[in-house]
């Protein structure tokens, strides 16, 4: 019984890092991070001194009405809307006043442990309007990154120790539930993935509300064994346990 409650506590749900907060000025950044050995998609939260590491069901990102735009008229930004439309957008470049969230791969073991580079997915979206991520090129033309108007799942490369930023758009009111995933291979060949969802509110109103809307299950993150990276998935039927008689162990094994 000793050795199946050790195993069940390594791969229990990590406790948030903090209380659930609305953080709507300031730099917050999306990556993984290897807590306990774990691979957790987290959002770093530069606002507070030290940086905290926050549990993404702890945390919601508002653009408020200081991030309400029009949409230009220029041709290359049909993609947000009519002309004139408005939206939210949090921009690529820092405003005071504006949450600017971006996302980076420099966790210190994340840098040392990924080979190459970390791939980006979003897996869905919900909320009351569409939802794009761009980037401004050096041209000044945008490149779209993701679009919750096309098929899922979309994904994008992120190099191993970089850190970048782009322009979140937002063209409704009300919170937007972005179902996101990170997954990469270490150095050692073996493979790691987690699947969380990150809240946003655009709008001036109580973002807090976002709280309250359920998000999709995650996917259990993979965990370390013997060096290596595998995937544990646990099974738990009722009190039904595989009691093997023989050795005295008792091993509990769930299949996704």
């Amino acid at each position: 019984m000793k050795l199946l409650a050790a195993l069940l506590l390594a791969v229990a749900p990590l406790a948030p890092t903090a209380e659930p907060v609305v953080i709507g000025n300031g730099h917050v950044d999306l990556g993984p991070k290897f807590v306990h050995g774990r691979w957790i998609v987290q959002l770093r939260d530069d606002t507070t001194d030290p940086a905290t590491w926050r549990d993404l069901d702890t945390v919601v990102l508002q653009a408020s009405g200081k991030a309400k735009i029009a949409v230009p008229t220029d041709p290359a930004y049909q993609f947000l809307g009519k002309p004139g439309q408005s939206i939210w957008v949090i921009p690529q470049v820092q405003q005071d006043g504006i949450v600017w969230p971006g996302w980076n791969t420099q966790d210190t073991e994340v840098a040392t442990r990924v080979d190459r580079e970390v791939t980006w997915s979003l897996e869905g979206v919900r909320g009351p309007g569409a939802f794009t991520l761009f980037l401004n090129s050096d041209f000044g033309k945008p490149q779209p990154v993701f679009d919750s108007r096309k098929p899922f799942p979309q994904q994008t490369g992120i190099d191993v120790n970089t850190h970048v930023h782009g322009n979140w758009t937002f063209d409704a009111q009300g919170t937007y539930l972005l179902d996101v995933a990170m997954t990469a291979k270490l150095t050692d060949g073996s493979s790691v993935t987690d699947r969380r969802t990150l809240r946003v509110y655009a709008g001036d109103g109580d973002a807090r509300t976002a709280f309250a809307t359920p998000t999709p299950t995650a996917v259990p993150a993979t965990v370390p064994e013997e060096g290596q990276r595998i995937e544990l998935w646990w099974f738990i039927a009722g009190a039904a346990v595989l009691v093997l008689v023989t050795t005295g162990f008792i091993v509990v094994r769930r299949r996704a």
